[in-house]
């Protein structure tokens, strides 16, 4: 599944990871999505949002 709010467009961040010998290593900062049922001009329809969204109540469940 894409990592991608429908609502927002909030996409993945990358950084790196830092053990403790220092040696930098990519990685992905994945947005906590999920899969709900939002109602769309009067239709229930499926989409993946991010739980900001959910909580802001920018989706009507």
């Amino acid at each position: 599944m894409a990592a991608v709010c429908d609502i927002c467009d909030k996409k993945p961040g990358f950084g790196n990871n830092r053990p403790w010998s220092k040696k930098a290593t990519r990685r992905r900062f994945d947005p906590n999505i999920q899969r709900v049922r939002a109602v769309i001009n009067g239709t229930p329809k499926r989409m993946n949002v991010c739980t900001t969204c959910i909580k802001a109540g920018k989706v009507a469940r």
